[in-house]
């Protein structure tokens, strides 16, 4: 009987194989992709260690749970099947050394279960994960005695017997599991941290958030069935684990849009699979109706399909799912490549983003404005074109130029840059959209045409680096176009204009009185992971600045961002009213922003009691006032 429980382990090892093999033949339908397997391997203790419990780390409780359950269950499992070897499997110290790691999971084990019963948050999905926590304390209290017994001693095959069949109860269940169950995101977990589709997120630095552009000359554009994505595009959406916080995070699930991206990952799931089992986790809020097809590979997205369109542009693009999903998942670039496939394949978009697109194409700006009167905002301001020479900066001024209410960042922005005495200069006419919002809402041959045309005029002109107060437009120039030869140092204007303040050429008052509260844009803190600098200008104002719950990398959306606006999805609330009860929590008289787009939603909230104003107005004030 000394051998039963090794054996007992290799039944589990085999079992979860021809399970987890099973599995792997859905992910082989998928598109084929690029894997460095070598690199991959050799990184994966790393970003698991490190990079995964980085964010498991941010719930203590999970984190101490997930430790000491993974460590205890796979420490019990490897020594267990090392027993076979006679010099370990006859030494009851060896046991006893076993049955401690048996011990730690059942610790673990217990603190799973205490985290789904006597009642379970409703962030976490129930169903086949309600019943995880009693097979991983069927295996663990099964091998926790039967390691003890052989550890002491004891022969009786009754005992041992008894013992080892609890654990096999719950070993067996666990590696069946592995294929449809919540074991499932174990292996998928694993496999795709090595196979990882954004390896480059896990290099430090930036964040890694650039889209990849579209073969405009594919036979089919973007995403319509679970066969078009990646193979291990399909792997990722098995390591979800269910836990939640990507819904936590969502902003258009907070305010009542049909999308809840946890819902979305297992929509993308069961799309590719025949017999998935039902979904037991939070809904979409106020879920349209779809007649989701029985069978796999099917057309994802359609009111006759598996996800409805109002689910995939509900999105704001915002990345906070990504930046909470311990598992790396990468949900927005699913729903970017599903909404390529409705804008580029279907013409499938909404009345008012029809317009917009259609704008692009005529006026290559979204709202069909005249690229000359991009400038009119500097009327009485020195601001010239760059023309043929060599200057230090070149001021790309962005959507926002249009819009009067930041057309005062900007004239503030200006005056600052003139204060210093920077040698700026402005693109005017040749100035183009960059084609953000267009890609966004999936018209990827519209952006492309945009982002090569703007890269050639850049080509043409002399200049140091770009300077933009607008995070859409900076991710574009530093990130996304790389991959059209556009190689440009992008410099937000709050680095910018800190840069200029620590080298004294700007010399801040301060300004006493109001509390202020910074929000962060989603496509600065991250999409470009600049959290710091609009912090420390602002800190040399003399202002109280407090911090909302939610902040820097982790910040809520303002909901402006992926085209939301021109989807219009209607939901229970507004996205900016609740970004804006958020800024009133903290008592703050000012709401500081860094961007055109948060400016113009944030402003639009009714019945606010604090400012709204771009740090570059707050920082003009205090030059002003220290004069």
């Amino acid at each position: 009987m000394t051998y039963a429980l090794p054996a007992l382990v290799f039944v589990m090892v085999a079992l979860a194989t021809v399970q987890a093999l099973r599995r792997a033949a859905w992910w082989r339908l998928g598109a084929a992709a690029p894997v460095a397997w070598g690199a991959g391997l050799l990184a994966l203790p790393k970003r698991y260690l490190v990079d995964v419990h980085h964010v498991v780390a941010r719930d203590p409780y999970a984190s101490r749970m997930h430790a000491v359950v993974a460590s205890g269950l796979l420490a019990a499992t490897l020594l267990t099947t090392l027993a076979v070897l006679p010099p370990l499997g006859g030494s009851r110290a060896y046991w006893a050394a076993v049955a401690l790691a048996f011990g730690v999971t059942a610790a673990g084990s217990v603190l799973v279960g205490a985290r789904r019963y006597p009642k379970r948050p409703k962030r976490l999905s129930g169903g086949g994960f309600q019943i995880l926590p009693f097979l991983l304390l069927a295996y663990a209290f099964g091998g926790l005695a039967a390691a003890l017994l052989l550890a002491l001693g004891v022969e009786s095959a009754v005992a041992l017997g008894l013992a080892v069949a609890l654990a096999a109860a719950g070993g067996l269940g666990l590696a069946y599991e592995v294929r449809s169950g919540p074991m499932r995101h174990a292996v998928a977990g694993a496999l795709h941290l090595v196979a990882h589709p954004r390896p480059k997120r896990f290099e430090g630095g930036r964040p890694d958030a650039a889209l990849a552009p579209l073969d405009l000359d594919a036979p089919r554009l973007g995403v319509e069935t679970p066969a078009d994505l990646a193979w291990n595009r399909l792997l990722s959406f098995d390591a979800c684990i269910q836990c939640g916080r990507c819904e936590s995070a969502c902003p258009a699930f907070a305010a009542g849009q049909p999308l809840n991206p946890k819902r979305l990952i297992q929509d993308l799931v069961a799309a590719a699979t025949a017999d998935e089992r039902a979904y037991a986790g939070s809904p979409y809020p106020n879920a349209r109706p779809v007649a989701a097809p029985a069978e796999p590979f099917f057309r994802i997205i359609g009111p006759d399909a598996r996800i409805h369109p109002d689910t995939l542009w509900s999105c704001t693009t915002c990345r906070a799912c990504v930046e909470e999903c311990p598992m790396m998942i990468e949900h927005v670039d699913a729903i970017v490549s599903l909404r390529r496939h409705q804008t580029l394949e279907l013409g499938a978009v909404g009345a008012k983003a029809a317009a917009t697109l259609d704008n692009f194409r005529g006026a290559e700006e979204p709202g069909g404005r005249p690229l000359t009167a991009r400038a009119d905002f500097a009327a009485g301001l020195a601001l010239p074109m760059i023309g043929e020479r060599e200057v230090d900066v070149l001021l790309w001024l962005g959507e926002g130029a249009y819009d009067l209410r930041y057309g005062r960042t900007l004239r503030a922005l200006v005056k600052l840059l003139h204060e210093a005495k920077v040698d700026v200069a402005i693109l005017g006419a040749e100035e183009r959209d960059t084609g953000d919002l267009a890609r966004r809402l999936g018209d990827e041959a519209t952006y492309q045409q945009l982002a090569r045309a703007n890269v050639a005029t850049l080509a043409k002109h002399r200049f140091r680096r770009i300077v933009t107060s607008d995070p859409h437009a900076l991710h574009a120039l530093r990130n996304e176009y790389r991959a059209f030869g556009g190689d440009f140092e992008v410099v937000h204007h709050t680095a910018f204009l800190l840069e200029l303040v620590e080298q004294g050429r700007l010399t801040p008052g301060a300004l006493g009185g109001a509390g202020v509260t910074y929000h962060d844009p989603c496509y600065l803190g991250r999409y470009n992971g600049e959290t710091e600098a609009p912090r420390k200008l602002l800190d040399r104002l003399g202002l109280d600045r407090v911090e909302m719950a939610r902040h820097g990398r982790r910040s809520m959306c303002c909901g402006g961002g992926g085209g939301a606006p021109v989807s219009d999805i209607p939901g229970d609330a507004r996205i900016p009213d609740i970004r804006m009860a958020q800024a009133a929590e903290t008592g703050a008289g000012i709401v500081a922003v860094a961007c055109p787009t948060c400016t113009a939603m944030l402003e639009g909230v009714t019945g606010r009691t604090a400012e709204v104003k771009d740090v570059a107005e707050l920082l003009l004030a205090a030059v002003e006032a220290g004069r």
